[in-house]
């Protein structure tokens, strides 16, 4: 504890930040300096690494994030597999800039989901939300010597939040502008976006997930083309949309659904994928690649539409994530967007790769620093809280 105590005190640290997302492409691992905390939060990118998963691994957490196929003695071997490797991801990113892990303060590790269920369900006579995210942070802190904190959704659906997203609060010390009002979206395996108003509180920050964003894609580039995801989008730009197929996969309940909300392969995994197959079945690859692509944007815009528009109309759209790299999401975007200017998080000196990966090394710095971590009008929850659990 009293290294605990110590690690409060410093007025600069060195901090790890991991994370793994629905995509399941491997650990992402980063590392910054940081200085102070809460609105004064400064930090300094050192390096980035992504660490990809084996073939096998990434087979065996997406096979055990899908009821039916899942098993609790696969799922309690993971939990101990994934913290090996983030531990292991974590001694790579530090020696890539000649540091050592004896000189790390702190790691943040959000871990890998496997199922995320943030709505109400009538459990054993108690009403239940749950989330369940592996690669013990135990594990990472005793393999690497290093305090971990992780499993930080937990915290916020115990008070009855949706667990997700977790991102805003970085969205909020890093985007808030008193001339601009910004949309942030951050496309992973699912998409989610966060608004921040013109001179806007903490408290008034809006943020949700919107629908799919590269999983779908991912997964059909694979069962198409046996290829992991579709390189900056060169399939799907070869291809025309269907628009009575987007139109139809836009009307997922959940893209209508009123926030706070979160989603993951739970509404967007096999079974959809199997539908969007069956639906497509007789366009041609490319054009099933480009409308699933546009659906992305489609369910984005949709989403704005509904819910922020006429409270907040949007002086830029910034876009983080893998998703960011994909030119036919992007000319979707913009063209449902214009004239809003559709920006790359890039432009503003931010590393798309390592955003959510930076989230995390500086929730771990909230918690350490004992201040709440989640945004309740985001998630839903009862109150601002401290989130993780600090591992020594």
């Amino acid at each position: 504890m009293n290294r605990l105590l110590r690690l409060q005190a410093k007025k600069s640290k060195l901090i790890i930040g991991l994370m793994s997302g629905t995509s399941v492409d491997g650990v992402d691992a980063v590392l910054l300096r940081v200085r102070g905390n809460g609105v004064r939060t400064a930090y300094k990118q050192l390096a980035f690494i992504t660490q990809p998963y084996p073939r096998n691994v990434r087979q065996l957490i997406i096979r055990n994030s899908t009821a039916g196929s899942s098993s609790v003695d696969e799922i309690a071997r993971l939990n101990f597999l994934l913290g090996e490797l983030f531990a292991d991801a974590s001694a790579r990113v530090v020696e890539s800039v000649g540091h050592k892990l004896s000189d790390v303060d702190l790691i943040g590790s959000h871990g890998q989901t496997i199922h995320h269920l943030p709505n109400i369900w009538r459990f054993a006579g108690k009403r239940i939300r749950a989330t369940l995210q592996i690669g013990d942070p135990s594990v990472i802190a005793k393999r690497t010597g290093v305090p971990t904190v992780g499993d930080f959704r937990v915290g916020d659906v115990a008070l009855g939040g949706q667990g997700a997203p977790l991102v805003p609060y970085l969205d909020f010390l890093l985007f808030c502008s008193s001339a601009k009002a910004r949309g942030l979206l951050n496309i992973g395996g699912i998409a989610n976006i966060t608004i921040l108003p013109r001179n806007c509180k903490l408290e008034d920050v809006q943020a949700f997930d919107t629908g799919p964003g590269n999983m779908v894609v991912d997964a059909v580039v694979n069962r198409l083309y046996h290829k992991p995801y579709d390189r900056n989008g060169k399939l799907a730009m070869q291809g025309r949309t269907s628009g009575s197929l987007l139109r139809r996969l836009g009307k997922h309940p959940f893209v209508r659904k009123k926030p706070p909300k979160s989603t993951g392969r739970e509404e967007f995994g096999e079974g959809f994928i199997k539908e969007v197959l069956r639906l497509g079945s007789s366009l041609a690859n490319q054009d099933l690649l480009a409308t699933i692509a546009e659906l992305t944007a489609y369910c984005v815009f949709e989403n704005y539409v509904r819910f922020i528009e006429k409270r907040v109309k949007l002086d830029e759209l910034v876009v983080s994530g893998g998703g960011a790299q994909n030119r036919a999401i992007m000319a979707g975007l913009q063209k449902y967007f214009r004239p809003v200017p559709v920006k790359t998080i890039e432009e503003y000196g931010v590393s798309s790769d390592a955003k959510e990966a930076v989230c995390f090394a500086l929730l771990a710095n909230e918690t350490v620093s004992g201040n709440p971590g989640n945004v309740p009008a985001v998630t839903g929850a009862k109150e601002r809280t401290l989130l993780g659990k600090i591992c020594l």
